[in-house]
């Protein structure tokens, strides 16, 4: 979200906002614990659901694109009811067709 807020608000002046993550789902393995990666946004709710079932921690590592967007998010200064929510019709990426 601060990667956001520097391309919405400060003309995209990013500043340590890359971060590098590990590979969370090896990471979840080399501890006993069932690891899923999701890329696609046609695979969450089956993910989740599949993570409900099972007994035990799940650790489900969703990929989003670095340009993908939160909403609402409110800026810096602003009330919550200046928050800015999702344009609409929502925009899918080549990944989810």
């Amino acid at each position: 979200m601060v990667r956001q807020w520097q391309e919405f608000f400060y003309e995209r002046n990013y500043e340590a906002t890359p971060l590098l993550s590990p590979d969370f789902e090896k990471l979840g393995q080399a501890y006993g614990i069932r690891s899923v990666v999701i890329k696609k946004r046609a695979d969450v709710i089956p993910a989740v659901r599949a993570a409900h079932a099972h007994e035990g921690p799940v650790l489900i590592d969703f990929k989003v694109e670095q340009e993908d967007t939160v909403y609402p998010m409110v800026a810096a200064g602003a009330a919550l009811h200046e928050m800015i929510r999702r344009p609409n019709p929502l925009v899918e990426t080549a990944e989810d067709e």
